[in-house]
């Protein structure tokens, strides 16, 4: 009897969903009853655009994987996370000496296995992923990233797959991000490098938003897969993934070996899942990413970016209509422009040589396409705007096209005098450390526990900087707000109003005098307000405020973690005003 083993994507779920993701302490509260469930060999932890958003919100990204990994290091758990290959964790690429310390620094925060791929199915972007992540002690997950077209066949990939494995990849993993490969090619895929590499672990991780993912699924373990990826309520199925609970009964009845599932542990990650969405979650996820549908068929964009589609889309749809208006014709609804632009999308793919529909290119294509839409509704030419990105995707300095360019696109590089690369993508990009390094020297950050902290620092330079000088709490807290205002339009709110949604579980923190808040004295570094998540205790000072006769310490109310911070560094304070929030243990 086959045993079939789940990972549990935990991080896909969220960014599949929405734009952001757990936060250090809601990852320490999942993280036990995971566990508990008794049904994952593996979970996805970290990667993909995670650790940005973590600075986005101004959470330290490392903390917070250091936070989540752990738990399941200890009970023998596989942890596992997503890189982008040449891009690293971010959108575009990256030098080689940052991406070999990135695999050295993931290793050394608890991450067992990174599931390296290339948006162009590129093996030369994969291949010294591969060698940099088993040199740091790392599972190198080599990936094919699966879609469908007259190119993309079961050979193309079986063969792509025998080139990695010759390369030192230890698994494989066929990553359908749009869950359109059809469930025989899954199938005839995963028997051809079974039979080819008998002893090679293979993992399927299919999306659920065209309906194909059971049958794929069911496919794939009869052809002999070795782990399938799965998402759990309140977040699985729609853009996402099928849910443990269905995969497990299926595969059970079919005769393979499964882990039963602790259903007890399960209704409570549920109920932590949904109460991080109604923390502040919820506010940046689109309604319709729950709803599984076949127009992806046609134009193949990946579940996993239809919450930055439906965000994009919003703002492109006023821009439209506002044209429209002023041109005195009819406008146009959002599932209008949503079929225009996956049209769009199913019409210019092959002509820009079929890039597998996965980030970044997916995004790319969907820029032009959406731009293609926005220029053909004002009567102007498509192929008006083009982005610098995806120029470089044109031109080859991100890797290899799997098709051929249209002549149209051929000609309109010419006109404007680009040129095209044949060479390695990793030769336009030097490397870059002995900058970050040096600059980190001298504006005296701490490099961090394993160089953690100068890694993200070069992965991420200006999410970094937001988040060091406090501008990204800032403008989250404004989004947030934004956010919030949208969801009750309408509905008047007052400003305590908006504070107790900010902070469902929380209690304010008032100071009882008028003066300058102090949080701290730093005499190194510049003195700030707490980070989310600050353990207070009960009786214990929090702050203090500096009025006109001396000092008065301002101590918390109870046992518990900051949450809110309204006052920060050296603001004027009046007697009965709101200090920051603090939820209770």
């Amino acid at each position: 009897m086959k045993e079939i083993k789940f990972s549990l994507v935990y991080r896909d779920m969220w960014q599949s969903s929405g734009k952001y993701v757990p936060r250090k302490d809601q990852l320490a509260k999942i993280a036990p009853v995971l566990i508990e469930m008794g049904c994952f060999a593996r979970i996805e932890t970290n990667g993909g655009a995670s650790e940005q958003v973590n600075l986005l919100y101004g959470e330290n990204p490392n903390e917070a994987v250091r936070t989540f990994t752990k738990p399941f290091n200890e009970v023998g758990i596989q942890t596992h996370m997503l890189d982008r290959g040449l891009n690293g964790l971010r959108m575009n690429p990256v030098p080689a000496d940052v991406r070999e310390l990135m695999y050295k620094v993931k290793k050394a925060q608890g991450v067992d296995i990174t599931r390296i791929f290339c948006g162009l199915n590129d093996v030369t972007n994969i291949i010294p992923s591969i060698h940099y992540a088993k040199a740091a002690g790392m599972i190198a997950q080599a990936t094919l990233c699966i879609t469908y077209s007259k190119i993309h066949t079961h050979q193309y990939y079986v063969k792509m797959a025998a080139q990695l494995i010759e390369a030192g990849a230890d698994e494989i993993c066929l990553k359908d991000m749009a869950g359109i490969g059809r469930p025989e090619m899954i199938g005839k895929i995963i028997k051809d490098i079974k039979k080819a590499s008998p002893n090679i672990i293979i993992q399927y991780h299919g999306h659920s938003g065209p309906g194909f993912s059971v049958a794929s699924m069911l496919e794939a373990a009869k052809a002999g897969v070795d782990y399938l990826d799965v998402a759990m309520e309140p977040l699985s199925w729609g853009m996402v993934h099928p849910d443990v609970i269905t995969i497990q009964a299926m595969l059970k009845d079919a005769g393979f070996k499964v882990a039963e599932i602790n259903m007890s542990a399960y209704m409570e990650a549920r109920r932590l899942t949904q109460s991080f969405m109604d923390d502040f979650l919820g506010y940046f996820m689109d309604e319709r990413n729950k709803y599984m549908t076949s127009l992806l068929v046609g134009c193949g964009l990946p579940g996993g970016m239809m919450g930055s589609l439906m965000a994009d889309l919003k703002g492109m749809h006023v821009a439209i209509n506002s044209y429209l208006k002023g041109a005195n014709k009819k406008e146009i609804s959002t599932d209008e422009l949503l079929v225009m632009l996956f049209d769009e999308v199913k019409y210019i793919w092959p002509m820009l040589g079929n890039p597998p529909l996965v980030t970044p290119f997916s995004q790319y294509i969907k820029n032009i396409a959406l731009m293609n839409v926005m220029f053909l509704l004002k009567g102007q030419p498509r192929w008006s705007m083009i982005d610098k990105n995806s120029w470089d995707m044109i031109l080859g300095k991100a890797g290899k096209l799997p098709g051929t360019l249209a002549e149209e696109i051929v000609e309109l590089a010419k006109k404007n005098n680009y040129e095209f690369f044949e060479g390695n993508p990793q030769e336009n990009y030097p490397n870059e450390l002995p900058r970050f390094i040096e600059e980190m020297k001298e504006l005296g950050w701490s490099r961090g526990k394993d160089d953690e902290e100068l890694f993200e620092f070069a992965m991420h330079e200006k999410q970094y900087r937001d988040f060091k000088s406090g501008v990204a709490k800032t403008n989250f807290e404004v989004e947030l707000e934004a956010a919030i205002k949208e969801k009750y339009k309408g509905i008047t709110l007052e400003i305590e109003s908006i504070r107790a949604l900010k902070y469902p579980n929380a209690e304010p923190l008032v100071s009882n005098v008028s003066g300058r808040v102090l949080w701290e004295l730093d005499f190194n570094e510049k003195s700030i307000e707490p980070i989310h998540g600050k353990i207070v205790k009960e009786f214990a000072p929090v702050c203090t405020v500096q009025t006109t006769y001396g000092l008065e310490h301002i101590a918390s109310f109870c046992n518990g973690r900051i949450v809110g911070v309204e006052k920060k560094q050296g603001d004027l304070v009046f007697k009965g005003e709101v200090l920051a929030f603090i939820e209770q243990n």
